[in-house]
């Protein structure tokens, strides 16, 4: 029934576009990040030349089954997710079928994808990060003949589609009362909010970056996030996205200036904060900003009848506010039988080095340190002494560099990696 092919050339990979974005649509529980604007245009800033392992599974020619995948070599090689570091949840796209995932279809599919991904990985373990609970790889997985582990990841934080008055009603009283005078403040300014068509999506982008820079100046930043690649990334990506529906740009303007850029991704049935940039001035004038944007996030999905909408990776107070469900991403690892104690050996040193980030996280917590972009701020001197002193310095310089090596190249693999939205602060 089926056939199989291994795309490992980028322009194989570019000439997918139509039947890859068929299948996101048809793929029910699919994010945002799973589409091919993203993944495409993340590989060609991030990826390397002989890397590319995009295992593909067709039935009477048409794609019904594709895992984005990339080689990364060393003493323990591994195919890990295109999209990797920068991207909150990585996953598989299955053709369910008309009867779902739980179908004779969409288990047949299932199989063909976990067999394919055999033959692909060959002396390699697959190692698939931040997979969402109900992910398409949760059931390859269920059907994978060999070694396979399960280890949690990030943290997320989800709301449901409610009204903003719904949202309101489940705070205490006097956290409500606070909310609306946020609002009525917002409201007695002024701030104009638009959506940016396609064709300037790449001027609000950078507009974005460039308040983004301006908003963490001084306070810690991702570094990532003011680079080149980066931004010729984002650029590139979501002019696409904005065109097929998957993407949403807004400004937000204050007396005809832009003073916020907000950057939500799409799916079928969720949005996402990705990304924003605030101009400092509003902080000066007392404005909420986060309340600002989850305000127009949830006249937005309230609109698009999408039942879930994501705060993404990072477990920041701010966000427990609004009393949002806890979801823990998943790390899948999956081997050939042959290569049993080498799944091992993968899985305990991921286990080392999230002992290793747990270490790094307290002892900032420890420190006192707020706002910004944490993880990507240089250890100060008492840190490192201190990190020295328990040993587990070692580890930690160890994460990092797995982190560049697994393809994402942003310093910023534990959690949210650093994204603006995460760390705002009222």
């Amino acid at each position: 029934m089926f056939t199989t092919e291994l795309c490992r050339d980028t322009d194989r990979f570019a000439e997918l576009a139509p039947a890859w974005d068929a299948l996101h649509r048809r793929s029910r529980n699919a994010t945002p990040f799973q589409c091919h604007a993203w993944l495409y245009s993340w590989w060609l800033s991030y990826g390397k030349r002989g890397r590319l392992r995009v295992v593909l599974v067709h039935r009477d020619g048409e794609l019904v089954a594709a895992a984005p995948l990339m080689l990364v070599r060393g003493a323990l090689p591994v195919l890990v997710p295109i999209g990797t570091g920068i991207t909150d949840y990585c996953d598989v796209l299955l053709d369910e079928g008309p009867d779902g995932p739980a179908g004779p279809d969409g288990a047949a599919v299932a199989e063909a994808l976990a067999r394919a991904l055999a033959n692909a990985a060959r002396t390699a373990v697959i190692d698939l990060r931040e997979v969402r609970p109900g992910a398409a790889a949760e059931r390859v997985l269920a059907c994978w003949r060999g070694p396979r582990r399960e280890l949690p990841d990030s943290l997320c934080l989800e709301l449901p589609a409610l009204t903003m008055d719904e949202l309101l009603g489940r705070l205490a009283t006097a956290r409500s009362q606070r909310a609306r005078a946020k609002m009525r403040k917002l409201d007695a300014l002024g701030i104009q909010e638009r959506p940016v068509p396609e064709a300037e999506v790449p001027d609000a982008v950078g507009r974005l970056l460039g308040l983004h820079r301006l908003q963490w100046q001084g306070r810690g930043v991702t570094q990532e996030h003011l680079s080149a690649r980066f931004s010729d990334h984002l650029t590139r990506a979501v002019t696409s996205m904005v065109a097929s529906g998957t993407a949403r740009v807004t400004e937000f303007r204050l007396e005809g200036k832009v003073v916020a850029v907000d950057l939500t991704l799409m799916s079928g049935r969720m949005e996402g904060g990705y990304l924003y940039g605030v101009d400092p001035t509003l902080r000066a004038r007392k404005v909420d900003a986060a309340t600002m944007l989850l305000r127009s996030a949830v006249r937005h999905i309230g609109e698009s009848g999408r039942s879930t909408l994501s705060l993404l990776r990072g477990d920041e107070p701010y966000k427990h506010h609004w009393r949002p469900e806890t979801v823990r991403n998943q790390r899948l690892l999956m081997a050939r039988p042959a290569l049993a104690p080498v799944l091992w050996l993968v899985a305990a040193r991921a286990a080392g080095r999230s002992r290793a980030a747990a270490l790094v996280k307290r002892l900032r917590a420890g420190d006192g340190r707020h706002g910004g972009d944490q993880r990507s701020s240089a250890t100060r001197p008492d840190r490192q002494a201190s990190a020295k002193s328990t040993g587990k310095q070692a580890g930690a310089r160890s994460t990092g560099k797995r982190a560049r090596a697994e393809g994402g190249r942003a310093a910023c693999e534990d959690k949210g990696r650093g994204r603006g939205r995460d760390n705002v602060r009222g």
